[in-house]
């Protein structure tokens, strides 16, 4: 039967996968790179948490909007401008020393003179990449709904997702193998042009449906199999629902803050993992390669696992949210292994960087099921909208995680004992989730669909 109906459906899946794979790429050089550069330009904490939130903050607010931009460009435009400027952003990471002279002397009046010029470069080209990467998956969920029927979306969406982890696990087997044989700027340079790789492949291969000369009439039938029923649903949701009205509901703010609590939980350990072998195991370099793959390859259990867990309490009976929340609530248990990681972290750095794979495997589990609380409660239209607020919230979170992080590594490095702060760090990335899960569920107890937008 699928032989019948063709597969090409699945290559452009296959692009979408290896784009997601190169967002997560270039995102992760500067952390890798970090215990390198805060060497070579003297960086303190507080300066790199000040060049991490630059691109958390922007990749929030540009979330807002840019899948208003897809819409407008196109899925295949969109995508190619979105991986233009986020390569781009990434290649002049490079060149941040001159960006920085050059910003301080246009900008120097807004007070930018009082940061170093290399903290200057790195934010500007932060901003670039925030910019273009807020693009890649509103431009992949939308590339998916156009390929897939219904039935196969999850499916998809889940593959291209897992991009995500192999783009962690793939940065530190590349990026300090790079540096230190052909310097810093050669890694950032040589990441960054792999999107221009993916950008050829997207331009040939990549059509709409209806005008794809590569798919048989058969696999495009089947991709349009549930259209009639899509526009049905879609009958009365040509206007848009506004962001004001959209903050009137519980059900938006359950989302929001369940995002702002526990997003920016991924992102420390996404930024500061490097700097903490460092700072209290003295792993540098390319030291960090297999302790960083073992852990991130980890996260590919709760990627798998998380979407399956709700179905065993949806199969008893319950509503889909009714059991996403319980799922949610035995997944919001498993972080707690986290507050384990300084203590035993004497014994030796392994017992840390399982413990914290354990961690960010959950919060991937958690990610899969709270984006999916939205489409549980939310009509077609507002999905995207709803799913922009909070995201834009989760990275202001993220913003904030960095910039409190670091500060403690400052003060307690000026103390003498760094671990301190690493400590104070952990014990959030333990309860955030338990913290996320009861206000969530104190706002929306049970099951509530929207009936009025």
């Amino acid at each position: 039967m699928q032989k019948a109906i063709g597969k090409y459906r699945w290559t452009i899946c296959g692009l979408l996968f290896f784009a997601t794979t190169v967002n997560y790429l270039d995102r992760q050089v500067l952390s890798l790179l970090k215990p390198t550069l805060e060497d070579l330009f003297g960086w303190t904490n507080s300066q790199y948490a000040d060049i991490a939130a630059a691109f958390q903050f922007t990749y929030a607010i540009a979330l807002l909007f840019a899948g208003r931009i897809v819409d407008r460009l196109g899925t295949k435009k969109g995508y190619m401008w979105a991986i233009i400027l986020w390569s781009v952003g990434a290649m002049i990471h490079a060149w941040a020393i001159p960006i920085g002279q050059g910003t301080i002397s246009a900008l120097g009046w807004t007070g930018l003179a009082a940061l170093p010029v290399s903290v200057v470069g790195f934010m500007v080209a932060r901003i670039v990449l925030g910019i273009g990467e807020a693009g890649n998956f509103p431009a992949a969920i939308k590339a998916t709904a156009e390929y897939f029927p219904k039935k196969e979306r999850s499916l998809a969406t889940g593959i291209f997702n897992s991009g995500t982890n192999v783009g962690a696990i793939l940065a530190p087997l590349t990026v300090p193998w790079i540096a230190k044989h052909w310097g810093w700027e050669t890694a950032f340079l040589i990441i960054g042009a792999v999107g221009f790789i993916w950008l050829f492949f997207w331009q040939v291969y990549y059509e709409r449906p209806e005008k794809q000369k590569r798919l048989s009439a058969e696999e495009l039938a089947y991709i349009n199999s549930d259209a009639k029923e899509e526009t049905t649903a879609h009958t009365n949701t040509g206007e848009k629902v506004s962001w004001l009205k959209l903050l009137g509901y519980k059900q938006t703010w359950a989302f929001t803050i369940g995002k702002f609590l526990t997003d920016g939980v991924w992102w420390f350990f996404l930024f500061w993992l490097p700097a903490y072998l460092k700072d209290q195991y003295g792993i540098t370099g390319t030291g960090v390669m297999l302790p960083l793959t073992v852990l991130y390859s980890m996260t590919m259990f709760g990627s798998i696992g998380g979407g399956w867990f709700p179905v065993y309490f949806i199969n008893k009976g319950m509503e889909p949210y009714d059991g996403r929340m319980r799922a949610m609530l035995m997944i919001a248990f498993i972080p707690l292994v986290v507050l384990a990681a300084q203590p035993l972290g004497e014994i030796s750095f392994w017992l840390p960087v399982i413990l914290i794979g354990i961690g960010a495997s959950a919060h991937q589990a958690w990610s899969a099921n709270i984006f999916t609380t939205v489409s549980d409660m939310f009509p077609k239209k507002a999905v995207g909208s709803v799913v922009g607020i909070g995201g834009m919230a989760g990275g202001i979170g993220g913003v904030l995680i960095t910039k409190i992080g670091g500060s403690l590594f400052d003060k307690y490095k000026a103390l003498g004992h760094i671990e301190t702060g690493y400590t104070i760090m952990f014990a959030f990335c333990a309860i955030a989730y338990l913290l996320a899960w009861i206000i969530m569920k104190a706002l929306v107890p049970k099951y509530k669909p929207i009936t009025d937008l």
